[in-house]
């Protein structure tokens, strides 16, 4: 059995809410059970609380700084934006700016194992998105990062 620090478990996803049902369901006998209790955390918060994760989550394409654990996870799941070439990382740059214009908050998606020419074609994409239907997405890629840091976490140091 494993007990996860609060800290260890806001480094997956920064929502108040989701640190305190997961660590209250612990301690946790392996990745799968903690995954079968994200999941059901992460699906009941409000979109206040949604709104407090994204807000740990730098932009698509820019480089995120500090030398804490989640930024070191932000750099790797964005290394495929690393080496775009200038003309995709300012169209990124003007991407993000519409997406947070039209939504209110960062774009998010699962970057990992993903280039850059992809993501800005997803974020495109989405920028025709209604709000309820880009609320569900967020929500479905906010599931997906928290899995595989979770995952990370669990394999850790």
């Amino acid at each position: 059995m494993r007990e996860l620090s609060r800290e260890d478990l806001r480094s997956c996803c920064a929502s108040a809410r989701w640190v305190e049902e997961v660590a209250a369901r612990g301690p946790y006998r392996d990745l799968d059970g903690l995954r079968r209790a994200s999941g059901p955390a992460l699906a009941a918060l409000a979109w206040d609380d949604v709104l407090e994760a994204l807000a740990a989550h730098p932009r698509i394409g820019e480089r995120p700084g500090g030398a804490g654990r989640e930024a070191a996870w932000s750099r790797s799941e964005q290394s495929g934006a690393a080496d775009a070439g200038r003309d995709v990382l300012d169209a990124l740059r003007e991407g993000n700016a519409a997406y947070e214009s039209r939504f209110g908050h960062v774009y998010l998606v699962c970057a990992s194992g993903r280039d850059a020419d992809d993501l800005l074609a997803l974020l495109r994409g989405r920028l025709g998105n209604d709000e309820e239907t880009e609320r569900g997405v967020v929500r479905e890629e906010l599931s997906k990062i928290v899995s595989l840091r979770l995952a990370k976490l669990w394999e850790g140091p």
